[in-house]
């Protein structure tokens, strides 16, 4: 696999002076790439160390992505709206109810499902693969591939599963043609009633192609399940035409974060399978000697649905949906293509990918910047230029290793809300990191990069006072 390649060598960075703007040193000027939707938080400005304030540079979409205006918009007209659903009979009892199954209607038509697939509400992606991991037949064998964030790993991996299921991860290989036959190899070798495999990778943005893995997969009798998190916002998906069993995604990702995600798939497991939570709304009838539960989706949604985040996630598909055939790729390939080609030009900098062979990436583009920590460089970015990346690990540290990125990285991802200034930008600053070091003073502090003696204000929002005293908790282990 390419991991890591390195574009030049980097020398160690003095502490002096950096420039904050400009476009992609070296680079003949690419036209411009606007926001393809507007989205929320757009405009937002925050903080710099040296006492400006800048428009935040959000290059932080494969983590959670701002909501749609549009979103925000349909969040606001329904809330008046808001009751219980499905049991009230009162008049927005009734009108809510209507509103979350419309919205079930509508992510299962976002995701192209067919009509004998059921959509079910769940929290976001972990909680849908958890689901679908609680309903696979007692006793059947699972397969998974060693690039999965760990949503898509450690719910096959419970050491005491209930259901006497066995999890099998394969290693992947050198190049994706390779990878798909060891991929049949492997279900030829033994039966399995499941493979399970990222639509699109959290790290890099490549992936398997998924009507390949559907084609393999279902000729040996398996079923396929597709982690959808990082591709359906970004490139969309249809379970009837590649042909796969399941795909699960969250709204968080998808412009539209209260708390909503889905799993749409095959009825069958998911109607007899065991109920994913315990509770009220899941059952037909309870007496002290039995419970008769229902079949899907309220077998799975016990307890008071999100309807809030239902109706968000809908509009947000929607809103993807009536976008223009094509505008959606073609936007973030300008955009992805603008940030590699800048970071080939950054001295030391080497770009993440995991094979040489693999289809056109999302906007996901993780990199490291030779002899420099990984956390430092995006506590500079975000001190020094209002730019908000992710480093660390992403949730997936058995392939951060294989890319021989064990010590953590750089991610920088894009989405229909992100303009090309602030890839620019952040290609900009990585030129002045390396050439003239950052100007503020950094250190390790319970684990986390931060300036030494920040003076940074905090923006003027209730529930902040805090912060200061928290920073070192929130922002969590450092190679995460």
């Amino acid at each position: 696999m390419t991991a890591l390649a390195e574009t030049t060598s980097c020398p160690t960075a003095a502490p002096t002076s950096a420039p904050t703007t400009g476009t992609t040193t070296g680079a003949t000027a690419a036209p411009a790439v606007q926001p393809l939707l507007p989205v929320v938080g757009g405009s937002t400005t925050v903080p710099l160390v040296d006492g400006t304030q800048r428009v935040y540079a959000n290059l932080d979409y494969a983590a959670s992505a701002p909501a749609l205006q549009a979103v925000a918009d349909r969040v606001a007209e329904v809330l008046p709206l808001y009751a219980s659903v499905h049991r009230g009979a009162g008049y927005l009892s009734q009108v809510s109810t209507a509103l979350y199954e419309s919205a079930r209607q509508a992510v299962a038509r976002f995701v192209d499902a067919r009509e004998d697939d059921v959509a079910i509400i769940t929290r976001n992606t972990t909680d849908s693969l958890n689901l679908l991991a609680g309903v696979v037949p007692t006793g059947e064998r699972v397969l998974v591939l060693d690039l999965e964030h760990h949503a898509n790993l450690l719910p096959w991996l419970r050491s005491s599963d209930p259901h006497g299921r066995r999890t099998t991860i394969l290693p992947i290989a050198e190049t994706v043609a390779a990878t798909l036959e060891s991929l049949r190899a492997e279900l030829t070798a033994r039966t399995y009633a499941l493979v399970t495999v990222s639509g699109a990778s959290n790290v890099t943005g490549e992936a398997l192609p998924v009507e390949r893995v559907v084609e393999i997969a279902h000729a040996a009798g398996a079923r396929v399940a597709v982690d959808g998190a990082q591709l359906v916002p970004h490139r969309g998906f249809s379970l009837a035409r590649t042909g796969a069993d399941y795909v699960a995604f969250s709204g968080h990702k998808t412009y539209a974060p209260f708390g909503a995600g889905a799993l749409v798939g095959r009825r069958d497991w998911l109607d007899t399978g065991t109920p994913y939570l315990a509770g009220g709304g899941a059952v037909r009838d309870v007496r002290a000697d039995r419970t008769v539960w229902q079949p899907a989706p309220a077998r799975h949604e016990a307890g008071s649905p999100n309807v809030i985040g239902a109706i968000a996630l809908a509009e947000a598909c929607d809103a993807l949906a009536a976008l223009p055939a094509g505008a959606l790729v073609e936007h973030e390939r300008a955009l992805r293509d603008r940030l590699v080609a800048g970071l080939e030009r950054v001295p030391g900098v080497r770009v993440a990918s995991i094979w040489p062979d693999s289809a056109e990436p999302v906007g996901v583009v993780t990199f490291t910047v030779e002899d420099h920590d990984p956390g430092l460089v995006a506590a500079y970015l975000a001190a020094e230029h209002g730019i908000g990346v992710r480093d660390g690990r992403f949730c997936a540290h058995p392939l951060l290793s294989r890319l021989g990125a064990s010590g953590g990285a750089i991610r920088a991802s894009v989405g229909v809300g992100t303009p090309s200034e602030a890839v620019d930008r952040l290609v900009a600053a990585l030129h002045a990191y390396v050439t003239d070091g950052p100007r503020s003073r950094y250190a390790v502090e319970d684990g986390c990069w931060a300036v030494v003696d920040d003076t940074r204000p905090l923006l003027a929002v209730h529930g902040l006072d805090h912060l200061a005293a928290t920073a070192a908790a929130a922002c969590g282990p450092a190679l995460d």
